[in-house]
């Protein structure tokens, strides 16, 4: 088995990926400055006419953008950007603002789940012994059900890991034993040693006839890889698709990604949570202090759900890519663990406009009795999220977040931060990860119910992306989340009192403004 450490070619690598980045940004830029130049060469002499055109062009849409079914936290910031800047909010809101709802893509879709969901069959005696036994918890998994599709699983064993470097060995030993198929799906994934360790098994076992898929995002991956990855890996008879590609051309697609984190081996093991295949994640290296993160295994009938998700996706993102023509035999009738407790995955998708990742959230604190906790990245939610999480706090749930002590990005740190004040008014506790970047996205209440999965509480994640999650019900991963936590705490920095107290004017000028425009980042 070959290996490849970091070498002068990854950090090349990078390097080229951040060009690609510049050089899309700088053409979608000159772009617009060529129309705009066009439009003055030509029609210089309408100038004053085309003002009036731009503003009513501004107006349509902004009539457009207050008439969708979409949370006002996300459509003000749209309306006053246009309204006071006309041609550079409808140019900024037809690149970037749009979601992924082009016709094209949500008929492959569809197609797709039209032939994958019916291998996903909800056994309604499971729903009613959860609606008897925990009645609480059954509203999630009913609205799961319903609204995506997902049924809730028994006999499903989970392992939850509280390092991510943990939940990447099991992984790998996993992998090693795969016979039939591996399936791969990543937001990023950087060719470096963490990656390349990989490489070598998945290599090995297209070697033996397993069919082995890798599956990532273009842009969360582009300062991370170089362009010819997808033709490194088909040399290795690992096949790779890429994630809407980014281009510079009028892209109405190009705000959505593809933020999940999935691999499963044979139909029978799974794995997801927060981490992707990157050295920070396991902290082999160390750009952000510690980096903390987690993962859960799953094994057994559950693991349907994650197959059919990758293979919509697979299948779904490119019309002239060759589609599976079956997929019976993705869905393994075999045996299943005897496990306690319940396990819902979910697949939260921006085409359906449908806000199911925050739905689950705000589920959560509506049904906390004794105690609510959360663990992000970012923060940045809507009024419906806040007023959840507050009421929850004033009907005497000990409600507390993690967020990083160490951001990775400082402007999204500032805005996180922008949103103690209001929560800790409510009665929320904040904490903050000192020794480093918390990456991990989960929530727990009462001993009773857990969510691990790819979803931040931040509106690229609940509003703009392809997400999964993970709910579990009783089961004793529910314990090991909640002693992580406890873990955690002692090691943040509580910073409720200090946002307890009043802010300078200047300060809450520039929160305010910043926190308006916290949907366009």
């Amino acid at each position: 088995m070959s290996s490849s450490p970091v070498t002068h070619e990854n950090q090349a690598n990078t390097k080229n990926g951040i060009l690609r980045v510049v050089f899309v940004a700088i053409a979608i830029l000159l772009e617009i400055a060529l129309i705009v130049g066009i439009l003055k060469a030509h029609l210089g002499n309408y100038a004053g006419l085309i003002a009036v055109v731009i503003r009513v062009l501004a107006l349509f849409l902004v009539l457009f953008i207050y008439s969708q079914n979409r949370t006002g936290s996300i459509k003000i910031p749209w309306i006053i950007l246009i309204l006071l800047f006309p041609p550079v909010g409808v140019s900024l809101y037809l690149f970037i603002g749009l979601s992924g709802s082009t016709r094209k893509m949500k008929k492959r879709y569809a197609e797709m789940d039209a032939k994958l969901m019916p291998n996903l069959v909800q056994d309604e005696e499971v729903m009613h012994a959860l609606e008897d036994q925990v009645p609480s918890c059954a509203g999630i998994s009913r609205y799961l059900l319903n609204e995506s599709g997902y049924p809730v699983y028994v006999n499903t064993d989970v392992i939850y890991y509280d390092d991510a470097a943990k939940g990447i060995a099991a992984q790998k030993e996993d992998m090693k034993q795969a016979k039939s198929f591996i399936f791969m799906a990543y937001f990023a994934i950087e060719d470096a040693g963490s990656w390349q360790s990989i490489e070598d098994i998945l290599a090995e076992k297209a070697a033996e006839g397993v069919d082995v898929r890798v599956f990532y995002d273009d842009i969360g991956s582009i300062g991370f890889i170089n362009v010819d990855f997808v033709k490194k890996l088909e040399k290795r008879g690992i096949r790779c698709r890429v994630f809407n590609p980014m281009v510079p051309l009028l892209n109405v697609f190009l705000n959505n990604r593809d933020h999940r984190k999935m691999t499963i081996i044979d139909g029978k093991v799974a794995f997801t949570g927060g981490y992707n295949i990157a050295d920070e994640y396991f902290n082999i290296t160390h750009p952000f202090g510690h980096w903390k993160d987690t993962g859960i295994r799953l094994e057994g009938e559950a693991v349907r759900a994650l197959t059919a998700t990758f293979l919509s996706s697979w299948n779904a993102v490119r019309e002239d890519d060759e589609e599976d023509v079956t997929f019976r035999k993705y869905f393994p009738e075999t045996a299943v663990p005897e496990a306690e407790g319940l396990v819902q995955f979910y697949s939260d998708t921006p085409i359906d406009t449908k806000p199911v990742g925050e739905d689950v959230y705000i589920s959560m604190a509506d049904r906390a009795q004794k105690y609510l906790y959360f663990i992000t990245p970012y923060l940045i939610i809507t009024e419906e999220m806040t007023r959840a999480l507050n009421l929850a706090a004033k009907r005497g749930v000990d409600v507390r977040l993690i967020t990083p002590g160490i951001p990775d990005k400082k402007l999204i740190y500032k805005l996180t931060r922008s949103f103690y004040a209001q929560l800790v008014k409510g009665g929320i506790r904040i904490f903050e990860y000192t020794p480093g970047f918390c990456h991990a996205k989960m929530s727990i209440s009462d001993d009773i119910i857990a969510t691990c999965g790819t979803i931040n509480m931040d509106y690229r994640s609940l509003y703009h992306h392809f997400e999964c999650g993970c709910v579990l019900i009783g089961s004793p991963a529910v314990a090991d989340i909640r002693d992580d936590f406890l873990q955690l705490f002692p090691q943040c920095e509580e910073v409720t009192e200090e946002y307890s107290t009043g802010r300078s004017a200047g300060l809450r000028l520039g929160q305010l403004i910043l926190r308006m425009f916290g949907p366009l980042m």
